[in-house]
């Protein structure tokens, strides 16, 4: 699994990033202040670093200049200042990638995708996962019932491919269009919907492994259809 470092004095912005995450596979370790992520650091094998810049204790500079000591791994820098000075030492220090608050965290767990897939600390999965009689391969975007291939829209597929690789949790629609039409998508919780319907009739028998949760949106069962 891969783990992150989440440094800011802002509980409720580290609570926001965990929540827009939650569909990552994903572990977080969290630090309030430069000094407590130094020491974190120093004890844990991170893949990325998101970094607040005005901190107590030690800030997010000082905290960026002991890091680059000993590591080159990935660092986001959040700033409340977005001064051209700010950016162009921010890069001088090895920062990988910068973004000013207030912030859109869609955009943020965007920025953390791309930084790990570039680190290759993120790589695609290639893997077919079997339910029974339905087969879903992520490298050849196939899918099976029982033999049979199954003839899908691309985005079809790529739900379909999101909850396989994701059994059981449950994820809202708005979870839903953010990860698999896109952070910039502006539809709504209908396109999540319809494209379900579609998949439940093409699955046939196995309609039943998406699971409508009342109140939230869906997940995926991964036991008998």
């Amino acid at each position: 699994m891969i783990r992150i470092l989440l440094v800011d004095d802002d509980m409720r912005i580290r609570s926001i990033v965990r929540e827009y995450a939650q569909a990552e596979d994903w572990s977080f370790d969290e630090a309030g202040d430069g000094e407590e992520a130094l020491s974190l650091f120093a004890s844990g094998d991170y893949a990325l670093v998101v970094l607040d810049v005005m901190m107590p204790r030690l800030d997010g500079w000082g905290a960026l200049k002991q890091i680059r000591k000993s590591s080159r791994v990935p660092v986001i820098l959040l700033t409340a200042r977005n001064e051209e000075y700010d950016r162009l030492l921010g890069f001088e220090l090895g920062v990988d990638d910068y973004i000013g608050k207030p912030f859109s965290p869609r955009e943020l767990i965007a920025r953390m995708k791309a930084l790990l897939k570039r680190s290759g600390a993120a790589q695609e999965s290639e893997t077919a996962f079997v339910f029974g009689g339905l087969r879903v391969d992520a490298a050849a975007r196939t899918v099976q019932v029982d033999g049979e291939g199954v003839n899908l829209s691309p985005k079809e597929f790529d739900l379909l491919a999101f909850f396989v690789s994701r059994p059981e949790i449950a994820f809202t629609r708005d979870q839903l269009l953010n990860h698999v039409w896109g952070y910039d998508f502006f539809g709504d919780a209908r396109t999540v919907d319809t494209h379900v319907k579609s998949l439940r009739e093409k699955l046939g028998a196995y309609r039943e492994h998406i699971v409508t949760v009342w109140g939230t949106g869906y997940r995926f069962s991964g036991g008998a259809a």
